[in-house]
């Protein structure tokens, strides 16, 4: 890098981050492993019941993924890492989803206990922080 240049570049502390990211992948491969011995191995396959079946298993890993992103969303947020513009967005993103995945388990008849992968509480991948929500 030039000389000249070093100046105007933000120190990042890349080891910091570097064994933070570790820690999340371990930590999602962990939910992973978790999430195949939860999920069935068989679909129903009888006609009426096999939409629902896959319309439960979708959902509920997009559930998952949205609860995953939000407690990402508010560790950034803490961290100060978004701006405002961010921010706003992020939540306008996250109650559309939210009112997306109401209207569609209205549409295959389920209810939030169905999409329930019975993994325990996705805290454990915030490293111990819950601000106030529950999984």
């Amino acid at each position: 890098m030039h000389p000249d240049v070093q100046d105007d570049v933000p120190e990042l502390d890349l080891a910091r981050r570097a064994s933070g990211d570790v820690d999340e992948l371990a930590q999602a491969a962990s939910l992973l492993d978790q999430i195949d011995r939860a999920a069935p191995h068989r679909i129903d396959t009888d006609e009426q019941n096999a939409g629902k079946g896959i319309a439960k298993l979708v959902l509920s890993l997009v559930e998952l993924v949205r609860r995953l992103l939000e407690r990402q969303a508010i560790r950034r947020m803490d961290a100060g890492s978004l701006t405002d513009e961010q921010i706003e967005r992020m939540g306008q993103t996250f109650l559309r989803l939210a009112d997306k995945l109401a209207e569609l388990k209205v549409a295959f008849g389920l209810e939030d206990e169905d999409l329930d992968l019975g993994i325990g509480s996705i805290g454990d991948l915030t490293d111990g922080e819950d601000h106030g929500q529950h999984a």
